[in-house]
Parts: structure tokens; sequence; C-alpha cells
């Protein structure tokens, strides 16, 4: 096992992965800037290094400040945690040269799968099921275009290097592709120094699922069953709950098998992540994996008992994971609400601020990961998660009415600081989400027609 591992990363996660490197008695190191010098993970690292100012790029993104504070620090090994560095094979690369450890996948592993025109060739090498679309990159808006009449209106234009629901478009008319097309490739490079773009088609009324894979250096790959991440603003996910409800164990055991397949073809170690959409007619189709520790990790854990983190560690220090497949079983429903320092009424608009009270919600099967207290400040450099409120309970009626309980509770007040509690709770109370009959289009549905 490593004997200090250089967490290069903010908020919630650096705390979530401190946690566990000091229950397996690994020495932490915070890299962290210069807004985040007083935060938690800080506080309670064994050692902190200023890696630089507020901004990502010359932060949390600047792989020779991380390299340079992992050697300073002595660390063998570097969590990236989820975002910034996290998915990059560059910087996997870089780690690799210098003879440090990145904990995910191996570079060559995190080019393919991470880059969504590459992975979605793989995923057909694969066997795993695929929307109608583009074999590569649309070379320009004319080919953009002949590959959405091919496929049928709407389709998304998708970022190649994108994530996080980030430089993606949805086009329902012909009429609106080529400023769709051009809006998208900006974006693209704005945000991942990528122009390529793919087209695909865009299902209105899907489910958003996703598997939780485990695989080790030894041949071992396992899954961990599914979480079900349809309840989205801007693509970008706030509610998330396992089992999918309404969504046949038959099935998800199927998506489990070859997320599985897949990933052993792939040669993947760590901890990832296979994501589907699921069609009205329960037909699922692969979009992307996420080669990292995902944000809504902590209600697998939940209904598991198993540490992510931990076998994440221990795979990237060259172990086995900790257990096989028939050693995991999954008891109850556990929902994770995302609780954002941002404004539903002004479109999920973040609202930076200082934090001045900030009580969480606390009860029985009731986790909260959180990086906030009284004095924390928003700025608007970084995601403005503020804590995840994640719930467990025998049966899905028991975690919702645990997970309103809880939100009730969570108090965060600040001048000009607001947040999407509320709005989780009507998500939480509204019936097609109480039924199960909700897709990825329930947030749009209900900023249209708003219950009285």
């Amino acid at each position: 096992m490593f004997t200090t591992v250089l967490i290069a990363n903010r908020g919630e996660i650096a705390l979530r992965v401190l946690r566990t490197c000091r229950e397996m008695g690994v020495r932490t190191v915070v890299a962290h800037s210069t807004v985040d010098r007083d935060s938690p993970a800080v506080r309670l690292a064994d050692e902190s290094i200023q890696i630089g100012p507020a901004a990502p790029r010359r932060s949390y993104l600047n792989a020779a400040a991380l390299i340079a504070a992992a050697r300073q620090s002595g660390a063998e090994a570097i969590h990236p945690g989820y975002g910034f560095l996290s998915e990059s094979p560059e910087f996997a690369e870089i780690c690799q040269a210098h003879g440090i450890t990145l904990i995910g996948p191996p570079p060559g592993v995190i080019a393919r799968l991470g880059d969504k025109v590459s992975a979605r060739e793989f995923a057909a090498e694969a066997g795993l099921p695929l929307l109608p679309g583009g074999d590569g990159p649309a070379a320009g808006v004319s080919e953009a275009a002949r590959t959405a009449a091919g496929v049928g209106y709407p389709v998304v234009l998708k970022a190649s290097a994108g994530g996080g629901g980030r430089a993606m478009t949805v086009v329902h008319d012909p009429g609106d592709l080529a400023r769709a097309y051009a809006a998208t490739r900006r974006e693209a490079v704005v945000l991942f120094g990528d122009p390529r773009v793919y087209v695909e088609k865009y299902l209105d009324a899907a489910r958003h699922v996703e598997v939780q894979i485990l695989a080790d250096a030894h041949g071992q790959v396992l899954h961990l069953g599914a979480r079900d991440c349809s309840v989205q603003r801007r693509r970008q996910k706030l509610i998330e709950e396992t089992p999918p409800p309404g969504l046949p164990a038959a099935a998800v055991e199927r998506l489990g098998e070859l997320s599985v397949r897949a990933a052993r073809a792939a040669g993947y170690t760590g901890a990832g992540t296979f994501e589907y959409v699921v069609d009205e007619h329960g037909a699922c189709y692969f979009i992307e994996v996420n080669c990292r520790l995902q944000v809504e990790h902590p209600i697998t854990e939940m209904v598991t008992g198993i540490d992510l983190v931990r076998e994440q560690l221990l795979v990237a220090a060259g172990g086995r994971l900790s257990l096989r497949q028939e050693d995991v079983t999954a008891s109850g429903a556990a929902i994770e609400c995302r609780v954002n320092a941002e404004d539903p009424a002004r479109g999920f608009l973040p609202t930076p601020g200082v934090v001045e009270e900030f009580v969480p919600p606390g009860g029985p099967f009731t986790r909260v990961d959180t990086h906030a207290a009284a004095g924390t400040r928003i700025t608007a450099d970084y995601d403005p998660l503020l804590a995840k409120v994640s719930v467990w309970a025998p049966t899905r009626a028991q975690a919702l009415a645990r997970a309103d309980r809880a939100l009730e509770e969570c108090t965060v007040r600040g001048q000009g600081v607001r947040t999407n509690v509320a709005f989780l709770r009507e998500v939480l109370a509204h019936p097609l989400f109480r039924y199960a009959k909700h897709t990825t289009s329930l947030v749009e549905q209900m900023r249209a027609t708003p219950i009285t």
C-alpha cells in the first residue's frame, strides 16, 4: 500500500478521499488553490501544498504544479477525485513518466474510453447496444446534417472530448443544426481544447441508468449494480438513486454483465461507470464510460457496504479487489440529492457568496458529504455543489420520506446565496418521480407545468 497519497482536488471529494486514506493508514497531502487554503480538507490533511490561484487552469488543472507537489511531499500516488484531471490521459502519462501512480485506469484505457467517439467505436466492437449516429466526428456541418437526416430528429451534438453534460446540444429541427453545430464546436474548444463534434440520435423520453464497475490488474472485474440518474438540469444530475426504480432486476443484471465484459475487453482497472439510456420500451443503449469515481458513488456504497475509494487504492497499489462478484449483495434503496448553490428560479444560475449559516441534516441512515460550513466562500471558479445528502432505507417509499425529511432539515444561508433545496423537495414529491414514471425531461416538464 502507498505511504503517501496526494489528493489533487477540492471540496467534498477531497475530504471523501482523505477519510478513507486515513482509515487505511495512508498519509495525505492536499493540493489546494489560494482560495481553498482554509478548507476542511486542508485543515484535516497531514500536509497541504498551495499549487496556484483560484482559476482551475492555474491550479487544479496545472499538471506541472501537481507533479511538483507530489515530488515535494514524497507522494507515490495521486488521487484525482472527479472532474479536473481525473480523466486526462495526458496527465496519466505524465504521472507515469515521473514514476507516480495515478489512481485510475491506465493512460491508454482513459484515452480510448474517455473520448466519446473512440468509446463508441470500442462499444460497438464489444457488442454493447448503440444509439444510431455517426461513425466518427462530423467533418463539417454538411456531414452533421446528413447524419442527422439519416438517424432522424431529434439528435444530440456532442463534443468528442466532452463530459459532465458540457458541450452537448439537442437539435429538434433541421433549421437549427448549423447554428447548434457551430456553438457546440466553440464550447468544445473552450472547455476541452478539442473541436471534434459527433452526431447521435436523441431520445426525448429516456431514463439515464449507469453501472458501477470495479476491476483489478489480476483479471477480476465485477459490477455493483446500477443507479438511476434521470433527474437532470442542463444534462447535469440532481438526484440519483439505486436500485433504478421500475427497471426489472433482470435488465439491471444484463447491463451489469455487458459492462463487465466490456471493461474486461478494455483492460480496465480501478473504479468506473458505464452509462446507458433506456427508452420507453425498455431498450438500453450505451452512451459513455466515466473513467473515475462518480459524484453519486455514496448511494452504491450505502446499499452494498463497499468503500469504493478503498477498492481504488487497493487496485492502484497493485493488489486485488477485496471481494468477488458473488460477495456483492445490495440491500434496500438509497437516494442522493445534490444541494447546489444555484437559483432554480433563474435557470439554475450559480449564486456566489459567503455561507453565513450551514446546518446539515442528520438522523438515521443519513449521510452528508460536504465541505461547506459557515464562512465557506462560493466562487464562480468552481462547481456550485455544496453537499450531497444521501439516505438509505429498506424500501424506496421509506427512502423518499427520509430524503425529504433530511432536506427539510438542511439550512444554508448567506448574502446572495440561494440553493436548490426547495426544488429538490418538489422533485421528490412530484407524481412522476414518486411513481418512477419520470425521464430525463422531468425538470423541463416541471418548469413548464408547475404543480399548483
